[in-house]
């Protein structure tokens, strides 16, 4: 569980824990703003970072795809937990009011990152584009880290698991709503990026400006030192055998999720041979997406409503474990929507659960935002491992079978080792 410092009564309501249920309305935007910043991560990813690359070095375009992706999950790993940092100890006056710690975060990353996607648009050498992506990815990671903290800061444990399955939709809707923005409602690369900057901040600054946000009294900062800071992003296992482990889970299955998908659209036009890759593409995403609604917020409340965690992430990766092993014996176009929609109900109960799993074994109410800026280094390491083991399983280890075949197997360790878990049922 979350522990907090020194005693209840004193903590300060930036650091207390959250007792009073968050309304629908709070729901809802912080809902706006993950989709801004989802759609931001993955619709350059999918869709206009492949189609830029694959025009600047067609010949190549597999390797200096990884290249470009793994530089900015690179800078991901270490943004996060740092601008999560920076969050858990941000005092800011303005005309003589205190500001909340978290929301300029979220504000500045969103501005920040639409900016650095303009800037990518208009790239046209590799070295250009993987400068532009890894600028991208640091502003919207602080982003992310504000905004993962919103969850421990203000929603109670009683509805975590169902405020988590909402805020995890975003990640597949964000796929598809992004994918029709570049595809359907804009047309060309630089267009695309342009559309998907202005969506973030449409989508994210409301979130940062109509909502409370608990500042932070100077008393109650933590000391920033650089050499404090640093030592701190290290949790050691042993005082906290809680985290250690749903940071392997949570890096493992978000492994067998990276090697997955980074690839679909060359799985698409390789593998499955299907004549319009990127329509096709579309359509997985929403049969996807389809998958993960019917799933995310359903089981996260049976979660709450049981106060168990563990065997609804166990059974997730199960379900994701079978999605991929049908695309292993069978990269044909109707098995691969099939596996696209057990993919995605698998995927929304592990989001949602093992969202709220996480919330319940932070160290300390002082450094939320930081230690899930180290929990999200196990969302973003895999996407920089990912395309460092996917290109040669694909092009000398037996292709797109084999790549799908070890998903399942990481997924299926992944979701197993949550059993370690003991202070969560």
């Amino acid at each position: 569980m979350t522990t907090v410092d020194p005693t209840p009564a004193a903590l300060p309501a930036a650091l207390a824990e959250p007792t009073v249920p968050v309304r629908r309305s709070w729901i809802a935007l912080i809902f706006a703003a993950n989709l801004g910043v989802w759609m931001a991560f993955f619709t350059p990813i999918q869709v206009l970072l492949p189609q830029q690359i694959e025009r600047i070095a067609p010949g190549d375009k597999e390797a200096m795809f990884a290249v470009v992706t793994g530089l900015g999950a690179l800078a991901a790993v270490l943004a996060n937990p740092l601008a999560g940092a920076l969050s858990d100890r941000t005092c800011l006056r303005l005309g003589g009011r205190e500001l909340g710690r978290r929301h300029v975060w979220t504000a500045g990353g969103a501005v920040l990152g639409a900016l650095a996607l303009v800037l990518l648009a208009r790239q046209d050498t590799i070295a250009g584009v993987a400068v532009g992506w890894v600028a991208a990815q640091v502003c919207f990671n602080a982003m992310l880290a504000s905004l993962t903290a919103g969850i421990p800061d203000r929603v109670p444990v009683l509805q975590r698991g169902g405020v988590s399955g909402w805020v995890g939709i975003p990640q597949s809707l964000g796929l598809v709503l992004g994918a029709v923005l570049v595809t359907a409602v804009v047309t060309g690369n630089a267009a695309g990026y342009a559309a998907v900057a202005l969506a973030v901040l449409l989508l994210a600054l409301p979130f940062a400006l109509l909502t409370a946000d608990d500042p932070l009294p100077r008393a109650h900062r933590p000391p920033l030192r650089v050499g404090a800071l640093l030592a701190s992003m290290w949790i050691s296992p042993r005082r906290h055998p809680d985290f250690a482990w749903a940071w392997l889970t949570r890096f493992l299955v978000q492994l067998g999720n990276a090697l997955g998908t980074l690839y679909l659209l060359y799985f698409l036009a390789d593998g499955v041979r299907y004549p319009d890759p990127e329509g096709g593409l579309l359509v997985l995403i929403l049969l996807y997406t389809l998958g993960m609604i019917l799933t995310a917020v359903v089981s996260g409340r049976l979660s709450d409503r049981s106060g168990r965690r563990k065997i609804y992430v166990i059974v997730s990766g199960l379900v994701m474990a079978v999605a991929a092993l049908l695309l292993a014996v069978a990269p044909v176009w109707p098995m691969a929507m099939v596996a696209a929609v057990l993919l995605g109900a698998g995927y929304g109960v592990y989001l949602s659960v093992d969202a709220a799993l996480i919330t319940e074994v932070l160290p300390a109410a002082t450094n939320r935002a930081k230690d899930l800026g180290v929990i999200n280094i196990a969302n973003s390491a895999p996407q920089v491992l990912g395309p460092a083991l996917s290109a040669p399983i694909v092009v000398h280890l037996g292709g797109y079978p084999t790549l799908y075949a070890v998903t399942a197997v990481v997924t299926v360790l992944g979701s197993a080792l949550v059993v370690r878990i003991r202070g969560v049922a």
